[in-house]
């Protein structure tokens, strides 16, 4: 299994819609690094949904619940991709990015290094702190 973070708007689509929803189609990354990425997302694997925008924190724990599988929102003839994903955990405490630039356990994260990414992937150690650092309310 691998860890993964996938960045959204929270005006776009939140954990609470997530909830709401419980499950969604991870659709719209317009990105080819991230896109290839998607790609390596198996059925199974654990992300972290990160809110941009004015957040601009890690709010919560969700399970990709499909493989990666053609995005219904491409044009004919584009090669995008999407995975289905589902709510696991809400943080307990959100991991702000402040916090995540501070902690040298995050210094060659994707997130510090390339903000710009909507996915990207995580070491075990990032994601078992990122756990370690959600679960517990302070």
């Amino acid at each position: 299994m691998r860890h993964w973070l996938l960045k959204s708007e929270p005006g776009t689509y939140s954990w609470d819609d997530l909830v709401k929803d419980k499950k969604t189609c991870w659709d719209g990354v317009r990105n080819y690094q991230a896109r290839n990425f998607l790609s390596e997302i198996k059925k199974g694997d654990a992300a972290f949904l990160y809110h941009s925008g004015e957040d601009k924190c890690i709010v919560g724990k969700v399970e990709i619940s499909r493989d990666p599988f053609p995005d219904p929102t491409a044009k004919e003839g584009e090669n995008w991709v999407s995975v289905e994903l589902k709510p696991l955990k809400k943080a307990a405490k959100p991991l702000d990015l402040k916090s995540i630039k501070a902690n040298p356990a995050f210094k060659e994260m994707y997130l510090v290094r390339n903000s710009r990414l909507s996915v990207s992937p995580l070491t075990e150690n990032e994601a078992k702190e990122i756990e370690k650092l959600i679960s517990s309310a302070k």
